[in-house]
């Protein structure tokens, strides 16, 4: 997360952007008041209130889920629940509304719903809602529109079971939609326009979760638990919190203000200097009790426009990834709350799936002395004696890493990359336009290079690599493959790797593996580090937070956006009031 207020394009969801490091310096330490609420707050029960930040970087504008970039903080996982869960501590989906889901034909998964779940409004959760929810894709605005490519039929066989019949049986795919589309009220949706449907804000919203909308301000968005919630009666779980009340951040300091003071109990901002806080007597804690302190969220790319020269040169690429030095960025912009990523960028939780002996031959490690054999082998020169690199035509090379200006850590990063890169004989500068601006230069493909971290940790690393690899090519790349990297074999195993079942781990393993030579021969994009899931929290107020610790939960400590079913409701559910 960032520490500056941003309006993200769709698809990005908020979790994995990372945050600026400010120069802060350690705050002094404050009592706790008893009874505080957050400055501007409304009188709720501070025993009985959750306060977290860093989720929200406006005023709650809708309640909508099918709007996946902008919904209020807790609209999907507090109102809106899906189908399973995914519980990346144990990498495994669990049954949600679904009590279980099966491959039951080469090309037909079936659905058993639980029975006992009704809608806030009281009426009764069935098959007919989920076909409803999955059908509402084949309008074109709503983001899992491209699932109706291969799902051909959705059905409710009865009440309580539904059939689904593939064109294609994307097994890895088919495993994201489980736990990421929430489910929502057919009876109350069915008499809406298509217009309503995406752009509807969607006020008091109606859905199966633990919580009901409360109120909202400028700067809040606070939720009610309802009773009953299907789950305390049919599985039993309860969430412990009354309220939660999540605050628009404005910013690392007054988060970081509001932490110490126990007017926050979860931050999911990035926080310079939490190291020091951490090992401090300042009763924070986070998931780690060193570094890097944070669960690892997603992998930061640099990424290269390949259509470009001399960028369309795989040995280029190679020689620039052995020019940085990602320890410098690591330990110097993010004082060792991230760690440098595998070369393969796959994350720690995905740590099985590398083929170690890939990379050992063919992983990429700091040295500019190598960067500059690998440059030189391929016929770069520095032919004026500038101590810059021409290409082997003879042509000068002066190239732009862009990062959004204010991402101070990015822009540090990109400052480190840079000096790497001239210390080989490449001359790579950075630029930091707006926001906005880079994005349309990146999605145009009007760029040389960019650092990036759209896709997130999910159940599969199909994910991954979809993003690497997929084709074709469009003139404008909105979701994947920003650097345009066109290689047919590694789309078609990427494709091969959608259609093994997702419990055939050594299938898996086969077809990454070749992906993992591909990318380090190719390099298309250059991994760099891993970008924390921030959370930092206090017991002043609610225990038992997600830890390491022996007994602790494992649950991701998040109430990011995507994070809610991957973690953050169970967190929910395990959370302790301090007193009693």
């Amino acid at each position: 997360m960032r520490s500056r207020v941003r309006l993200l394009i769709p698809l990005l969801a908020v979790g994995l952007l990372t945050a600026c490091t400010g120069g802060a310096e350690t705050p002094a330490r404050s009592p706790a008041p008893a009874a505080a609420a957050v400055p501007g707050g409304e009188s709720l029960p501070r025993h009985e209130t959750l306060y977290t930040s860093g989720t929200q970087w406006g005023p709650p504008a809708n309640w909508n889920p099918l709007r996946e970039w902008d919904f209020a903080t807790g609209t999907k996982g507090l109102v809106y629940e899906t189908l399973f869960l995914y519980d990346p501590s144990i990498d495994r989906l669990i049954p949600w509304l679904a009590e279980s889901g099966s491959w039951t034909g080469e090309k037909e998964y079936t659905l058993k719903l639980r029975k006992g779940i009704t809608w806030a409004d009281g009426e009764p959760f069935t098959a007919e809602d989920v076909v409803f929810t999955f059908e509402l894709g084949k309008l074109e605005t709503v983001p899992y529109h491209q699932l109706w490519e291969w799902l051909a039929r959705a059905e409710a066989v009865d009440q309580h079971t539904v059939r689904f019949t593939f064109t294609e049986a994307n097994h890895q795919e088919w495993s994201t939609h489980l736990y990421s589309r929430a489910i929502v009220p057919k009876h109350l949706w069915e008499v809406r326009s298509e217009e309503e449907v995406m752009n509807g804000a969607n006020e008091n919203p109606i859905g199966t979760g633990p919580y009901a909308y409360h109120s909202h301000d400028q700067d809040r968005m606070v939720w009610v638990r309802r009773d009953g919630w299907w789950a305390t009666k049919v599985i039993g779980k309860r969430v412990a919190p009354k309220y939660i009340v999540d605050i628009v951040n404005s910013s690392n300091e007054v988060a970081m203000d509001w932490l110490l003071q126990k007017h926050l109990d979860l931050s999911n901002n990035f926080l310079p200097g939490v190291a020091n806080l951490v090992t401090g007597d300042f009763g924070l804690q986070t998931y780690y009790n060193r570094p890097p302190y944070m669960l690892a969220a997603n992998t930061a790319w640099l990424v290269m426009n390949t259509k470009k020269k001399p960028m369309d040169d795989p040995v280029f690429r190679r020689a620039l990834a052995h020019a940085i030095d990602t320890r410098k960025i690591v330990e110097g912009v993010y004082q060792n709350l991230v760690q440098a990523a595998n070369p393969t960028g796959l994350l720690p939780q995905w740590s099985k799936y590398i083929d170690q002996d890939v990379v050992n031959r063919l992983g990429f490690f700091y040295s500019p002395a190598k960067a500059k054999e690998l440059l030189i082998d391929a016929g770069y020169r520095d032919r004026d004696g500038d101590g810059f690199m021409e290409s082997p035509s003879g042509a000068k090379i002066a190239l732009k890493i862009a990062v959004p200006a204010g991402w101070t850590d990015w822009m540090e990063a990109a400052r480190v990359i840079s000096e790497g890169a001239k210390g080989a004989g490449i001359n790579l500068e950075p630029e930091f336009p707006d926001y906005n601006a880079l994005v349309d230069a990146r999605n145009s493909g009007k760029f040389d290079m960019v650092l990036n971290n759209d896709r997130q940790l999910a159940s599969t690393p199909w994910r991954y690599y979809d993003f690497i690899f997929r084709l074709p090519v469009r003139k404008q790349q909105t979701t994947a493959n920003f650097g345009r990297y066109e290689n047919k074999q590694a789309w078609r195993l990427v494709r091969e790797l959608d259609g093994v079942r997702t419990d055939d781990v050594e299938g898996m393993k086969r077809i990454i593996s070749r992906l993992q030579e591909i990318h380090l021969r190719e390099m298309p994009i250059i991994p760099l580090w891993y970008n924390g899931l921030w959370a930092q929290m206090t017991s002043a107020v609610w225990t038992n937070w997600p830890s390491e610790a022996m007994g602790a939960p494992k649950h991701a400590p998040s109430m990011w956006r995507d994070w809610m079913e991957m973690g953050g409701l169970l967190m929910l559910t395990e959370l302790r009031p301090a007193a009693g």
